[in-house]
């Protein structure tokens, strides 16, 4: 059994247990496995025609963009900013040419105005309703472009809420990765050196804890979101290939925040 053949089991694994239980009542072990098998495909059937071949990969690398083009138009128009970030993390994924000119298209589908978000977001959510750490990179990509003009205005944060329900997160989960979020940028623009307060400050932020929390608290926090943000741990969960470099910048900022904290410490 080929490691493919295994992932597929483990897919559409409660087609196949409904289907031999079916089948188990009606005609014993070989209706059980008859009924398995019948139960496999049904479900797999579904799922093809719901979502599509490449699944929450296909489905997360276009709701990305087209989420990104709806957050900068929620102004009312598309700073060059905004757009730079497109670009910029278009650059950042590696993407060739026809990739690119793909993710340019669903950045325009997610500007036009009457664009509606739960074609993309509803199914995407059945997908990953139950990958924490999958939901939080989204919506860190999401807020990171409403950021890009130096701020977040009330439309733009109108978005992410939008987004936030379709993916079952709260208010206290969205507010928690704002503001780490926002320590993130000024921790990363700080011009301060990694021993100044102000830096310092921002590094506890970025972590997500206080500035008086213990050294245990401290290590379990930060290992937290390093496992949160593991690249392949990540891509194994949903995410794109091609945004592994963005997860990867992830591990690093979090990485530099843990260590100016550290050091404070000595």
């Amino acid at each position: 059994m080929n490691q493919q053949t295994v992932k597929n089991i483990g897919k559409f694994k409660t087609g196949l247990i409904i289907g031999a239980l079916i089948g188990v009542w009606s005609g014993g072990v070989w209706g059980a496995l008859f009924g398995a098998g019948i139960g496999f495909f049904i479900q797999r059937w579904l799922h093809s025609i719901l979502f599509g071949e490449g699944s929450a990969q296909v489905l997360f690398f276009k709701s990305t963009f087209i989420v990104m083009g709806k957050v900068a138009k929620a102004d009312g128009r598309v700073t060059e900013h905004e757009i730079q970030f497109a670009r910029d993390v278009m650059t950042r994924m590696r993407l060739n040419e026809e990739k690119r000119r793909e993710a340019m298209g669903y950045f325009s589908e997610g500007k036009e105005a009457d664009y509606d978000l739960s074609k993309v977001l509803r199914p995407l959510s059945l997908l990953i309703q139950r990958r924490s750490a999958v939901k939080i990179m989204f919506l860190e990509i999401q807020l990171q472009a409403a950021m890009a003009d130096g701020d977040i205005s009330a439309n733009e944060l109108q978005v992410i809420q939008e987004v936030c329900t379709f993916l079952k997160m709260s208010q206290q989960e969205m507010n928690q990765l704002l503001a780490r979020m926002q320590a993130q940028q000024s921790f990363h623009s700080s011009s301060a050196g990694p021993s100044s307060q102000s830096m310092i400050a921002e590094a506890y932020k970025v972590l997500g804890v206080a500035a008086d929390v213990g050294d245990a608290e401290l290590k379990k926090a930060y290992r937290r979101l390093m496992s949160q943000h593991h690249p392949d741990k990540l891509v194994a969960k949903g995410l794109p290939e091609e945004m592994m470099q963005l997860a990867k910048e992830k591990t690093q900022e979090i990485q530099a925040a843990y260590d100016v904290v550290k050091t404070s410490r000595k």
